[in-house]
């Protein structure tokens, strides 16, 4: 069988298509879209789409533009495609410079995604709807005739398009609002203030894709003395603001706890105790680690989380799984939790997460911790920051996951 000529399909495609860069540059186009648009391939490629189409000046109500850039960039963010009603779009004629003709069109914007999950380019598909839209649209005048049904059910289409698409605009601000006040108390219950004296921590959160960009996954260190500090990272059942709310509770008690008790084993704990009263924390997982930069010793204790891993400059890595215990408000009766200590070296690596970083849909988790290890052990001479980026995108994980991701970074 011979092979699929791809280009040629895409070149015969009867509806137009154009293909954006995520800068908006025009890439390619197929002559359906030539056609349509009575442009060549000369007078689009290279070009950025708005300066190849502008709002059209003469119009003072022209959306075009703002309504097609919102559609694009509402890909770029949620890597999903996205349908917009039918729009009014006039296009310059050519030769005819400061001249437009009336267009209307139906578009789709769909992404094509890098194996990192980036966007790599837009696939904007348009038909042209400016015939039907002259026929149909008379504004209040009754029509010269009576309406075939077949005319009647177009036109209550319209009708109908045009109405959701003010709906779905409305909707989109109110999820804009809702989204802007979920960002900020993510941000505020994510304060760490003491990971500003430590250059030598990365960190990094990641919303599950599709959230409203807030989640149950939790990071923080604070510092105990000159000596000694601790780090933490903790994972609450669910996502969205219920979780969030969750996240932040268990977190200020974390912290509290930590800092009169100094013990990672008892401050989880008390952690535990709290737990148990706080509706949604059953099987919050979390791990607690305390670092002293006098002894080279990590202490650290664990309530149902994967281990974090301990990274050597050679390469090789560590899986600190000594001291793992049932999650939080997980086991009816109240046992002291275990604890361990592991002695590090100047310029090795300390690695938490949450399991968004590891786990996969159908998999072992032996075999994420296996691909993490693989991952770290690959890019153990990097800087905290660039670790954490390189990290992130081996995993294929750069532009988020199914679950939430927290990560923190600690070069030793």
């Amino acid at each position: 069988m011979a092979a699929m000529d791809y280009e040629a399909l895409f070149a015969a495609t009867p509806s137009p298509y154009l293909v954006l860069a995520p800068d908006l540059i025009i890439v390619e186009v197929n002559q359906a879209y030539l056609d349509a648009t009575r442009r060549t391939r000369e007078d689009l490629i290279g070009q950025h789409i708005f300066e190849a189409f502008p709002d059209n000046p003469a119009d003072p109500e022209a959306d075009g533009v703002r309504n097609l850039n919102a559609s694009l960039h509402r890909v770029l963010v949620s890597r999903e495609p996205d349908t917009m009603a039918m729009q009014k779009y006039d296009i310059p004629v050519m030769g005819r410079p400061g001249v437009f003709e009336e267009r209307w069109w139906s578009p789709v914007n769909t992404p094509i995604l890098k194996q990192d999950g980036s966007v790599a380019w837009i696939i904007h598909r348009v038909e042209d709807v400016t015939a039907y839209i002259q026929t149909h649209e008379r504004g209040d005048q009754p029509p010269p005739r009576q309406l075939t049904e077949r005319e009647a059910l177009e036109a209550e289409l319209y009708a109908r398009a045009r109405e959701l698409q003010l709906l779905n605009e409305e909707l989109r601000l109110a999820h804009n609002r809702e989204r802007q006040v979920a960002v900020a108390l993510q941000e505020a219950m994510l304060q760490a203030p003491d990971l500003a004296r430590h250059e030598n921590v990365a960190v990094r959160y990641l919303p599950a894709t599709g959230s409203l960009n807030v989640c149950g996954d939790w990071y923080d260190l604070i510092d105990l003395s000159d000596t000694r500090y601790a780090v933490a990272v903790g994972d609450v059942v669910g996502h969205g603001l219920e979780a969030a709310a969750v996240m932040g509770m268990l977190r200020s008690a974390l912290s509290a706890a930590i800092r009169a008790l100094e013990r990672p084993a008892q401050a989880l704990e008390v952690l535990g105790l709290y737990a148990r009263s706080v509706e949604g924390a059953l099987n919050t997982t979390a791990i607690k680690a305390m670092v002293d930069t006098r002894s080279h010793l990590i202490i650290y204790s664990s309530a149902g989380h994967p281990p974090p891993v301990l990274v050597h400059p050679d390469g090789t890595c560590d899986l600190l799984d000594q001291a793992t215990d049932p999650p939080l408000a997980a086991r009816p009766q109240h046992l002291p939790r275990p604890q361990a200590g592991q002695t590090y070296s100047p310029g090795d690596t300390l690695v938490l997460y949450t399991d968004g970083l590891i786990e996969r849909r159908g998999e072992h988790i032996g075999a994420g911790l296996a691909r993490l290890t693989d991952a770290l052990g690959r890019s153990s001479t990097l800087g905290p920051e660039r670790l954490a980026d390189a990290l992130l995108a081996r995993l294929g994980v750069a532009g988020g996951a199914r679950d939430d991701i927290a990560l923190v970074i600690v070069r030793l």
